[in-house]
C-alpha cells in the first residue's frame, strides 16, 4: 500500500470525494474524555472547501458535547469501494434558516417536523486534519491481489494511504 500526504486544495479534493461516497458517518464527540459519545450521522453536504454538513436535534448528546468543546472525530466506511477515512475537526451548531432549509429534505421528516422545526439544528463540522486508506481496485482484483501474495509472499500495492492536512 503506498503512502503519501495530501495538501489544502488536493486534500481538499481527495476528502470531498471520499465523503461523498458515504453518506454515514460515526460522529464522536466528547473525545477529550473517555468513553467518547459516537453516534451515526448522515451526511447532508460537503462543501469545495471540505465543510461537511450534517442535521441534529438541539438538545442531544452530541450537540451538548459540542458546546462544551467543539473539537470531534468523523469516521467513514465505505466497504463498497474498500475507502476509509478519520477526520478530525471542529465542529459548530448552526440555527440559521437558510442554511437548515438547504439542507433539509423528506427524508428528514422521520425525525423532525419540516425544516422550521424548533428542534432542528445544522451541525458544521471543519476539518483540520485526516488518515485515509483507499483501494485503488475494485474487490475482485484486490481479493486476487491478495491471494497472490499469500501464495508467493510477494507485496502487492492494492491501494493508498496516507494523512490529509487542510
Amino acid at each position: 500500500m503506498s503512502s503519501n500526504t495530501l495538501y489544502n486544495d488536493e486534500a481538499k479534493e481527495k476528502l470531498k470525494k471520499m465523503v461523498s461516497g458515504g453518506d454515514v458517518a460515526m460522529f464522536a464527540t466528547n473525545i477529550g474524555r473517555k468513553p467518547l459519545s459516537v453516534v451515526p450521522m448522515h451526511t447532508k453536504k460537503v462543501d469545495d472547501d471540505g465543510t461537511i454538513w450534517f442535521l441534529s436535534v438541539s438538545n442531544s448528546d452530541h450537540n451538548r458535547d459540542i458546546l462544551q468543546d467543539p473539537t470531534a472525530q468523523l469516521l467513514y466506511n465505505n466497504t463498497g469501494d474498500m475507502n476509509f477515512v478519520s477526520i478530525f475537526g471542529e465542529a459548530q451548531i448552526v440555527t440559521k434558516q437558510e442554511i437548515l432549509d438547504e439542507l433539509y429534505d423528506s427524508k428528514d421528516n422521520a425525525w423532525f417536523d419540516g425544516s422550521d422545526d424548533p428542534n432542528l439544528t445544522a451541525i458544521r463540522f471543519t476539518p483540520r486534519e485526516a488518515a485515509y486508506w483507499s483501494n485503488d481496485s475494485n474487490k475482485l482484483v484486490t481479493f486476487f491481489k491478495l491471494q497472490v501474495a499469500a501464495l508467493t509472499g510477494s507485496d502487492k500495492d492494492i491501494g493508498s494511504s496516507g494523512k490529509m492536512k487542510m
